[in-house]
């Protein structure tokens, strides 16, 4: 949905429900502009969508690349219950102890074996009904990792069967490989919404099983840039071949998720809409 005109739910279902839980996805936070849209209109779009749990992608809210403890902290702040990760989680040396130390920060759980934090988290929402939040990482043009379909399979068996509410963040490049896993997981997961292109695509549905599915939420920060990196630097590297330091863009930033509507006593989605902001 791009704000102020609303998109048909998917589904095409009326949003007075019974059991209903409105649960808002932010793609991933890009740097300072980022951070600073998710504070003007996180509070707001709470507030109107009536959000229940409310999760971002913030494995580059610091410069573009990985997130310190004050930037998770400050995000926290500003309404998020749960931040997920990526190939970005661990570039600050300062998060490694704080992974440690706060479960609502994620990182992926099919990394190796004795890594600092941990994939999944669960907890009670605004509304009092217990949820999970799992977080993947893709192998295809990503480091290698365990086996993101394999490592979801585990998690969801491990979960206590109470928790029907059930959020994925698959951090993948490919879409086809995200198309797999919403798949995989469709009838076993209220949503799967993947992140890590800064690229929202089009494709916001209910697959059969009552899995919400987009392939990519979308960047949160600066849309003119080269996914969120100053355009002018990714040219010249196009250009002539040669390496530059990069940094984030600062112009144009848009905030870009999802808003999944569940039924909170099967855990299945009944709809799920795209949100947009623009500063």
């Amino acid at each position: 949905m791009t704000e102020g005109k609303p998109e048909a739910l998917a589904g095409n279902v009326s949003l007075v429900h019974p059991c209903l839980m409105n649960i808002l996805f932010i793609g991933d936070i890009f740097a300072s502009g980022g951070r600073r849209i998710v504070a003007d209109n996180l509070n707001r779009l709470i507030s109107d969508h009536k959000i229940d749990l409310a999760i971002a992608n913030g494995e580059n809210a610091a410069g573009g690349f990985g997130i310190t403890p004050l930037i998770a902290e400050e995000l926290f702040g500003l309404g998020l219950d749960v931040l997920t990760g990526g190939n970005h989680s661990f570039d600050k040396r300062e998060i490694h102890d704080y992974l440690g130390t706060q479960p609502r920060l994620l990182r992926p759980a099919n990394y190796p074996p004795g890594l600092p934090g941990a994939g999944v988290y669960t907890g009670k929402a605004r509304n009092g009904v217990a949820y999970a939040v799992l977080n993947l990482q893709g192998r295809a043009h990503m480091a290698n990792t365990d086996c993101p379909f394999r490592k979801a399979d585990e998690l969801l068996v491990a979960l206590d069967s109470s928790i029907k509410i059930r959020i994925v963040d698959f951090h993948a490049e490919l879409t086809s490989e995200k198309m797999a896993m919403g798949w995989h997981l469709d009838g076993r997961a209220t949503a799967m919404i993947g992140t890590h292109t800064h690229i929202p695509t089009a494709d916001s549905r209910l697959l059969p099983g009552g899995t919400a599915y987009q392939t990519d939420a979308g960047m949160t920060g600066p849309y003119e840039s080269v996914i969120g990196i100053d355009k002018d630097t990714i040219l010249r590297r196009f250009l002539t071949g040669l390496t530059a330091r990069m940094e984030a863009a600062r112009r144009g930033v848009e905030l870009h998720g999802a808003i999944i509507r569940a039924d909170e006593t099967t855990g299945k989605a009944i709809a799920i809409e795209r949100v947009e902001c623009a500063e």
